[in-house]
C-alpha cells in the first residue's frame, strides 16, 4: 500500500495525528449488574410478584404461544430487542418453577 501523505482531499485526509487514549468515564458503568445489586432486585420480586403483563406473558408462554407472547410484549414494552429479553426472562423463571415443582 501506498504511504500516507497529509492531503487535503479523500477520507484520510488532513494533519496526521495520535489518537489520546482516555481513561473509562464512571458513566459507562451505569447499569452493571453488582452482587447487591442482584440480591436487592431478587428481594424486591419475592415481595412484589411480577406485574400484570408479565403473568400474562407467562400464561401464554405456558400454553406454547412463543410469537403471541413476544407480539404481546413488544405492545407493551415498546421495543422489539427487549420484548424478546423480557421473554426469555419469562421462560426462565417458568423453568425454575418447574424444577422447583419436580424437586
Amino acid at each position: 500500500m501506498a504511504p500516507r501523505y497529509e492531503i487535503c482531499v479523500g477520507l484520510e485526509k488532513g494533519h496526521k495525528t495520535t489518537k489520546n487514549t482516555l481513561k473509562a468515564k464512571p458513566s459507562n458503568a451505569k447499569g452493571k449488574l453488582t452482587k447487591h445489586n442482584k440480591f436487592v432486585r431478587d428481594l424486591i420480586r419475592e415481595v412484589a410478584g411480577f406485574a400484570p403483563y408479565e403473568r400474562r406473558a407467562q400464561e401464554l408462554l405456558r400454553i406454547g404461544k412463543e410469537k403471541r407472547c413476544l407480539k404481546f410484549l413488544k405492545k407493551r414494552i415498546g421495543s422489539h430487542d427487549l420484548a424478546k429479553r423480557k421473554r426469555e426472562e419469562m421462560q426462565s423463571v417458568l423453568q425454575a418453577m418447574r424444577k422447583k415443582a419436580a424437586a
